[in-house]
This record gives structure tokens, C-alpha cells and sequence, in this order.
């Protein structure tokens, strides 16, 4: 089976080289990888303790940050690497200011390439997030006797290790992990059921991460007076579908106010096209003195502001849902106490079925019927108000995952 998974990675960098040439994306974690041991190898000394953080994308790297800034205030003398696996996370972080002393791709999971990134430092401390597992990987990290975890496990029926053909990777997992800290009692059963037995039920880190948006200056300049004391409609991370929703809402109650942060900026033209008299961000920032309360529709043309403008929102619709593409973050709007309305298609998302439970979010098949459900909720002052307290409700009542990682982490 060893000699099969090498032949995995191959065919898949391989796949990726190929793919690299028509997708801008594939491209930049190809030749982005190029870089990664020249990265390592300027940051840290190979006497250098590290603290060492691997997530896929940009959703996992948000699940593990409050578990590797608790390490940090602990290990204060150690340094920070986080890798990535997705362009969708490295471009995101790199752009930003991060804790970390050097952010780069994962290299491809070859042995001898793994063995040369490692050696480059002395690593005493490593962590996944929810389930990117590198198998020459973990072998080489429990090789140099290094503490491996994972933080925000997420374990499923449909993943190979519950096959027949699974033994051989579930044995990868029993030798190289630590310790597994699940994000839910259902994915802790699962993996006892195939015998890993190192783990517990420590929830999910997002809530640790999303409580403290609360405490953080989310203003975000123009916002208020574009709201004007009027209802707003915010919607986080919109694809097609959920701009659909907008268009619906925006022609059946002119007195809401939408504002819309699409997935990718490259919408923002055809939002443009579907919105004529929107007013785009950017366009505040030249022009301050437009006239923002006659304006329906606000297209937030720039990133980083998504997280503060759900604190705006009276009702927020996230995107993603209605589609395969995977939901987005739902917990950045309800933290601030804000009904989350989304798609159906959230297999991987446990916590959208328990805010759903918790009456503070809900899911609909189509954009017809979720665009009718927000026009009837901002019109009902009751249920919006009591939705409103379930959604903050339900954030506040998690369990401070991080800490109780962290404990345990400190423990072995």
C-alpha cells in the first residue's frame, strides 16, 4: 500500500502540473512550492525550536489559530511555521498581518523532499487541522520523535479509512498521532470504532475564534451611514445563488439595504451588471461624499472585511450552500448574534445542523424560498428578535476548545 500512495502523489503532482497550465490558482501552489525550502531555510536556523502549523486552506487555518496563539504565549521563545496545502489560504495569510515567522506551501508529500524541508529545523511541536493528513509526512515527524496532533478532527463514514482497502492508512494514523482532538462525539465514535483510541471531544476552535471578533474593532468606515437606520442584509461570501437572493429581496422591499462580498472580487462585474445603481467600496474611498443612504445596494469590492460587516447585519445569508462548492464560514454572523441563512449542502458542516437546532440559523433547498423566508423575517420582529438571541446564544454556550487543546497538548 506504500508503494501505491507513492504512486498517488506522483500521478497527483503530476495532475497539478498539467492543471497548472489553464488554472491561475493550480499555478501558484505549483510554483509556489518551488520557494518553500528557500522559505524555511531563510526563517529558522536548524537549532531553532518551532511550533509547527499545517492547515489545507483558509477555513482550517482559522480553526487553528487559537490553539497555535495559546502555544505561542506558552512556547514564547519558539517560532512559528504555517504551511499550506490550497493557494485559497497561503495568498489569503501572506497578505495579512500573521504570527507566524514563515508561511509557505507544504511541499509534495515525497519522502526525501519531506526529509530535506524538516531537517532544515528543529521542530518541537506539529499540528493539523481537521483531516489534510501527508502520510511521508506524519512517518518522518514521528521518525524525529516530534509530538504530531490533530486539532478540529473531523472524522466521516465516507473517508477511506471506513473502507476495505483502509487498514493501511487508519495503521499511518495509529503509529504517527499523538493525540486526536475531535470536533464533534460523532467523529470521536467513528475513529474509536477503528481503533484510535488517542482522542477526545474538545468541539470546535472556530467558536474560540469567532468569540473574540466580538471583542476586536469591527467599524468598518461608510457602513453605518450607508445602513442609514434602516435593515440590512449581509451577504457573506455570495455565489450565484445568493445573488439571486439579493436581486429577489432588493425588488420586493426597497427599504432594506443590501451589501454583498461575493466569493471571488471577479463577480464583482457581473454584480455591477445585475445592481446598476449600486455603490461599490472602492468607490467610498475616492469619493466620500456620495450619496450613500439613496443607495440599496453596497458590493464590497475589496477582502479582509467580511468578518466586520456581519456585526452590521440584522440578518446575514452565507454562500456556498447552494452548491457543491462547500459552505462558508456561518459562525463569523451568528457570533455577532445574527440569523445565518444558507443553502442545504453542508455535509461537512456539523455546525450548521446545530445552529440550525438551536433555532439561530436555517437551510433551504433553493434561493427562491430562503430569499421569501429573509423578506418575512425582516418584517417579523419577533422571530428576528429571537432568532438573534439564539444565534449569539449558541456561540457563547461552546466550550473554550483552544484551552482545553492546549491543557491536554501540555499534559503528554
Amino acid at each position: 500500500m506504500a508503494f501505491l500512495y507513492s504512486i498517488f502523489v506522483n500521478l497527483l503532482i503530476f495532475g497539478m502540473k498539467i492543471l497548472s497550465l489553464f488554472n491561475d490558482k493550480t499555478k501558484k501552489g505549483v510554483e509556489g512550492r518551488k520557494q518553500s525550502l528557500s522559505i524555511v531555510k531563510s526563517a529558522f536556523s536548524k537549532f531553532d525550536k518551532v511550533l509547527w502549523m499545517h492547515a489545507a486552506s483558509l477555513g482550517e487555518y482559522e480553526q487553528g489559530l487559537p490553539v497555535l496563539e495559546k502555544l505561542k504565549r506558552n512556547f514564547p521563545d519558539h517560532k512559528i511555521l504555517i504551511t499550506f496545502f490550497s493557494p485559497s489560504g497561503y495568498e489569503n495569510v501572506i497578505k495579512k498581518k500573521h504570527i507566524a515567522d514563515a508561511v509557505c506551501y507544504l511541499p509534495f508529500d515525497k519522502k526525501n523532499t519531506i526529509k530535506e524541508f524538516i531537517s532544515q529545523f528543529d521542530c518541537e511541536l506539529f499540528f493539523t487541522v481537521k483531516y489534510d493528513y501527508w502520510y511521508n509526512l506524519l512517518a518522518e515527524l514521528k521518525l524525529r520523535k516530534i509530538k504530531t496532533f490533530v486539532i478540529s478532527a473531523l472524522f466521516y463514514e465516507r473517508q477511506s479509512f471506513f473502507t476495505s482497502y483502509g487498514k493501511w492508512f487508519v495503521k499511518q494514523l495509529k503509529q504517527n498521532i499523538s493525540w486526536f482532538f475531535h470536533q464533534t462525539q460523532h467523529s470521536y465514535v467513528l475513529a474509536k470504532s477503528i481503533g484510535l483510541l488517542n482522542s477526545s471531544v474538545t468541539g470546535d476552535t472556530r467558536f474560540d475564534r469567532v468569540k473574540q471578533l466580538r471583542r476586536s474593532d469591527n467599524h468598518v468606515n461608510f457602513v453605518e451611514e450607508f445602513i442609514d437606520g434602516k435593515k440590512a442584509v449581509v451577504f457573506g461570501s455570495s455565489w450565484q445563488a445568493e445573488e439571486k437572493m439579493a436581486k429577489i429581496i432588493s425588488e420586493k422591499d426597497e427599504r432594506l439595504k443590501i451589501i454583498i462580498a461575493p466569493h471571488d472580487l471577479k463577480r464583482v462585474e457581473n454584480l455591477k451588471e445585475i445592481f446598476p445603481s449600486a455603490i461599490l467600496y472602492s468607490e467610498l474611498q475616492n469619493s466620500p461624499t456620495l450619496q450613500l443612504s439613496n443607495s440599496p445596494t453596497l458590493i464590497i469590492d475589496s477582502i479582509g472585511l467580511l468578518s466586520k460587516l456581519y456585526s452590521y447585519a440584522d440578518v446575514a445569508v452565507v454562500g456556498g450552500g447552494f452548491h457543491d462548492a462547500g459552505l462558508h464560514n456561518i459562525l463569523e454572523a451568528a457570533t455577532f448574534g445574527v440569523p445565518v441563512i444558507f443553502g442545504n449542502h453542508y455535509k461537512k458542516n456539523p455546525e450548521a445542523d446545530d445552529l440550525i437546532s438551536a433555532e439561530g440559523g436555517k437551510s433551504f433547498e433553493d434561493e427562491n424560498s430562503a430569499a421569501q423566508f429573509v423578506l418575512n423575517l425582516t418584517k417579523n420582529e419577533n422571530l428576528l428578535k429571537e432568532m438573534s438571541e439564539n444565534a449569539e446564544r449558541f456561540v457563547s454556550n461552546q466550550p473554550d476548545s483552544s484551552e482545553l487543546i492546549l491543557q491536554k497538548i501540555l499534559s503528554l
